[in-house]
């Protein structure tokens, strides 16, 4: 018999974690916000971490934005800690973004062992620069508060559908009428 553990009732959910809480069965929502709070894209995953998340992300917006006849792309790429993927964030430098993404969470003191020299040394070098700094702060307090609306104010902490496409469908819908 396999191990693990199974939702008989959304088996395309899985258990989601967030830092300071306990587990639960679920999806993690993810968005792409411009600086005037607008969702440009919105799509599930069921896997926990928002590491691997950076470039499909970007890749939707794109997608997004295309798809509404907007020409002009996005020059800079804002994610926390948890986006962190070295080879995504190297694709992204390559592809012309500015990218502002912390190797480190706020959390840790120092480095995490094994992440050093490289992108790690260069990203970290970019965000101690005043510039870099401001313009990481400054930006995460433009886009924070979405979520804040959503979860706060809206009340919308869980899904009430039940497998991926039902959960997606609901999330862009909630994403679509948030203002």
């Amino acid at each position: 018999m396999p191990e693990g553990k199974i939702n008989v009732t959304d088996p395309d959910s899985r258990e989601t974690r967030t830092q300071g809480q306990p587990n639960i069965q679920g999806y993690n929502a993810q968005a792409v916000v411009t600086e005037q709070q607008i969702i440009i894209a919105a799509e599930v995953t069921n896997r926990s971490p928002d590491f691997g998340q950076l470039e499909p992300m970007v890749n939707a917006a794109l997608g997004e934005l295309e798809e509404a006849g907007v020409s002009e792309r996005p020059q800079t790429v804002l994610a926390d800690a948890g986006y962190w993927h070295t080879n995504q964030i190297e694709h992204l430098l390559a592809d012309g973004f500015q990218g502002l993404v912390p190797p480190d969470s706020m959390v840790r003191d120092g480095a995490r062992p094994g992440w050093e020299g490289g992108m790690y040394s260069f990203m970290r070098r970019v965000l101690s620069t005043d510039l870099g700094r401001e313009l990481y702060i400054n930006r995460r307090h433009s886009i924070e508060p979405v979520f804040g609306q959503i979860k706060h104010n809206r009340g919308m902490t869980r899904f009430r559908s039940r497998g991926r496409t039902a959960v997606r469908s609901e999330w862009r819908l909630i994403a679509a009428t948030t203002t």
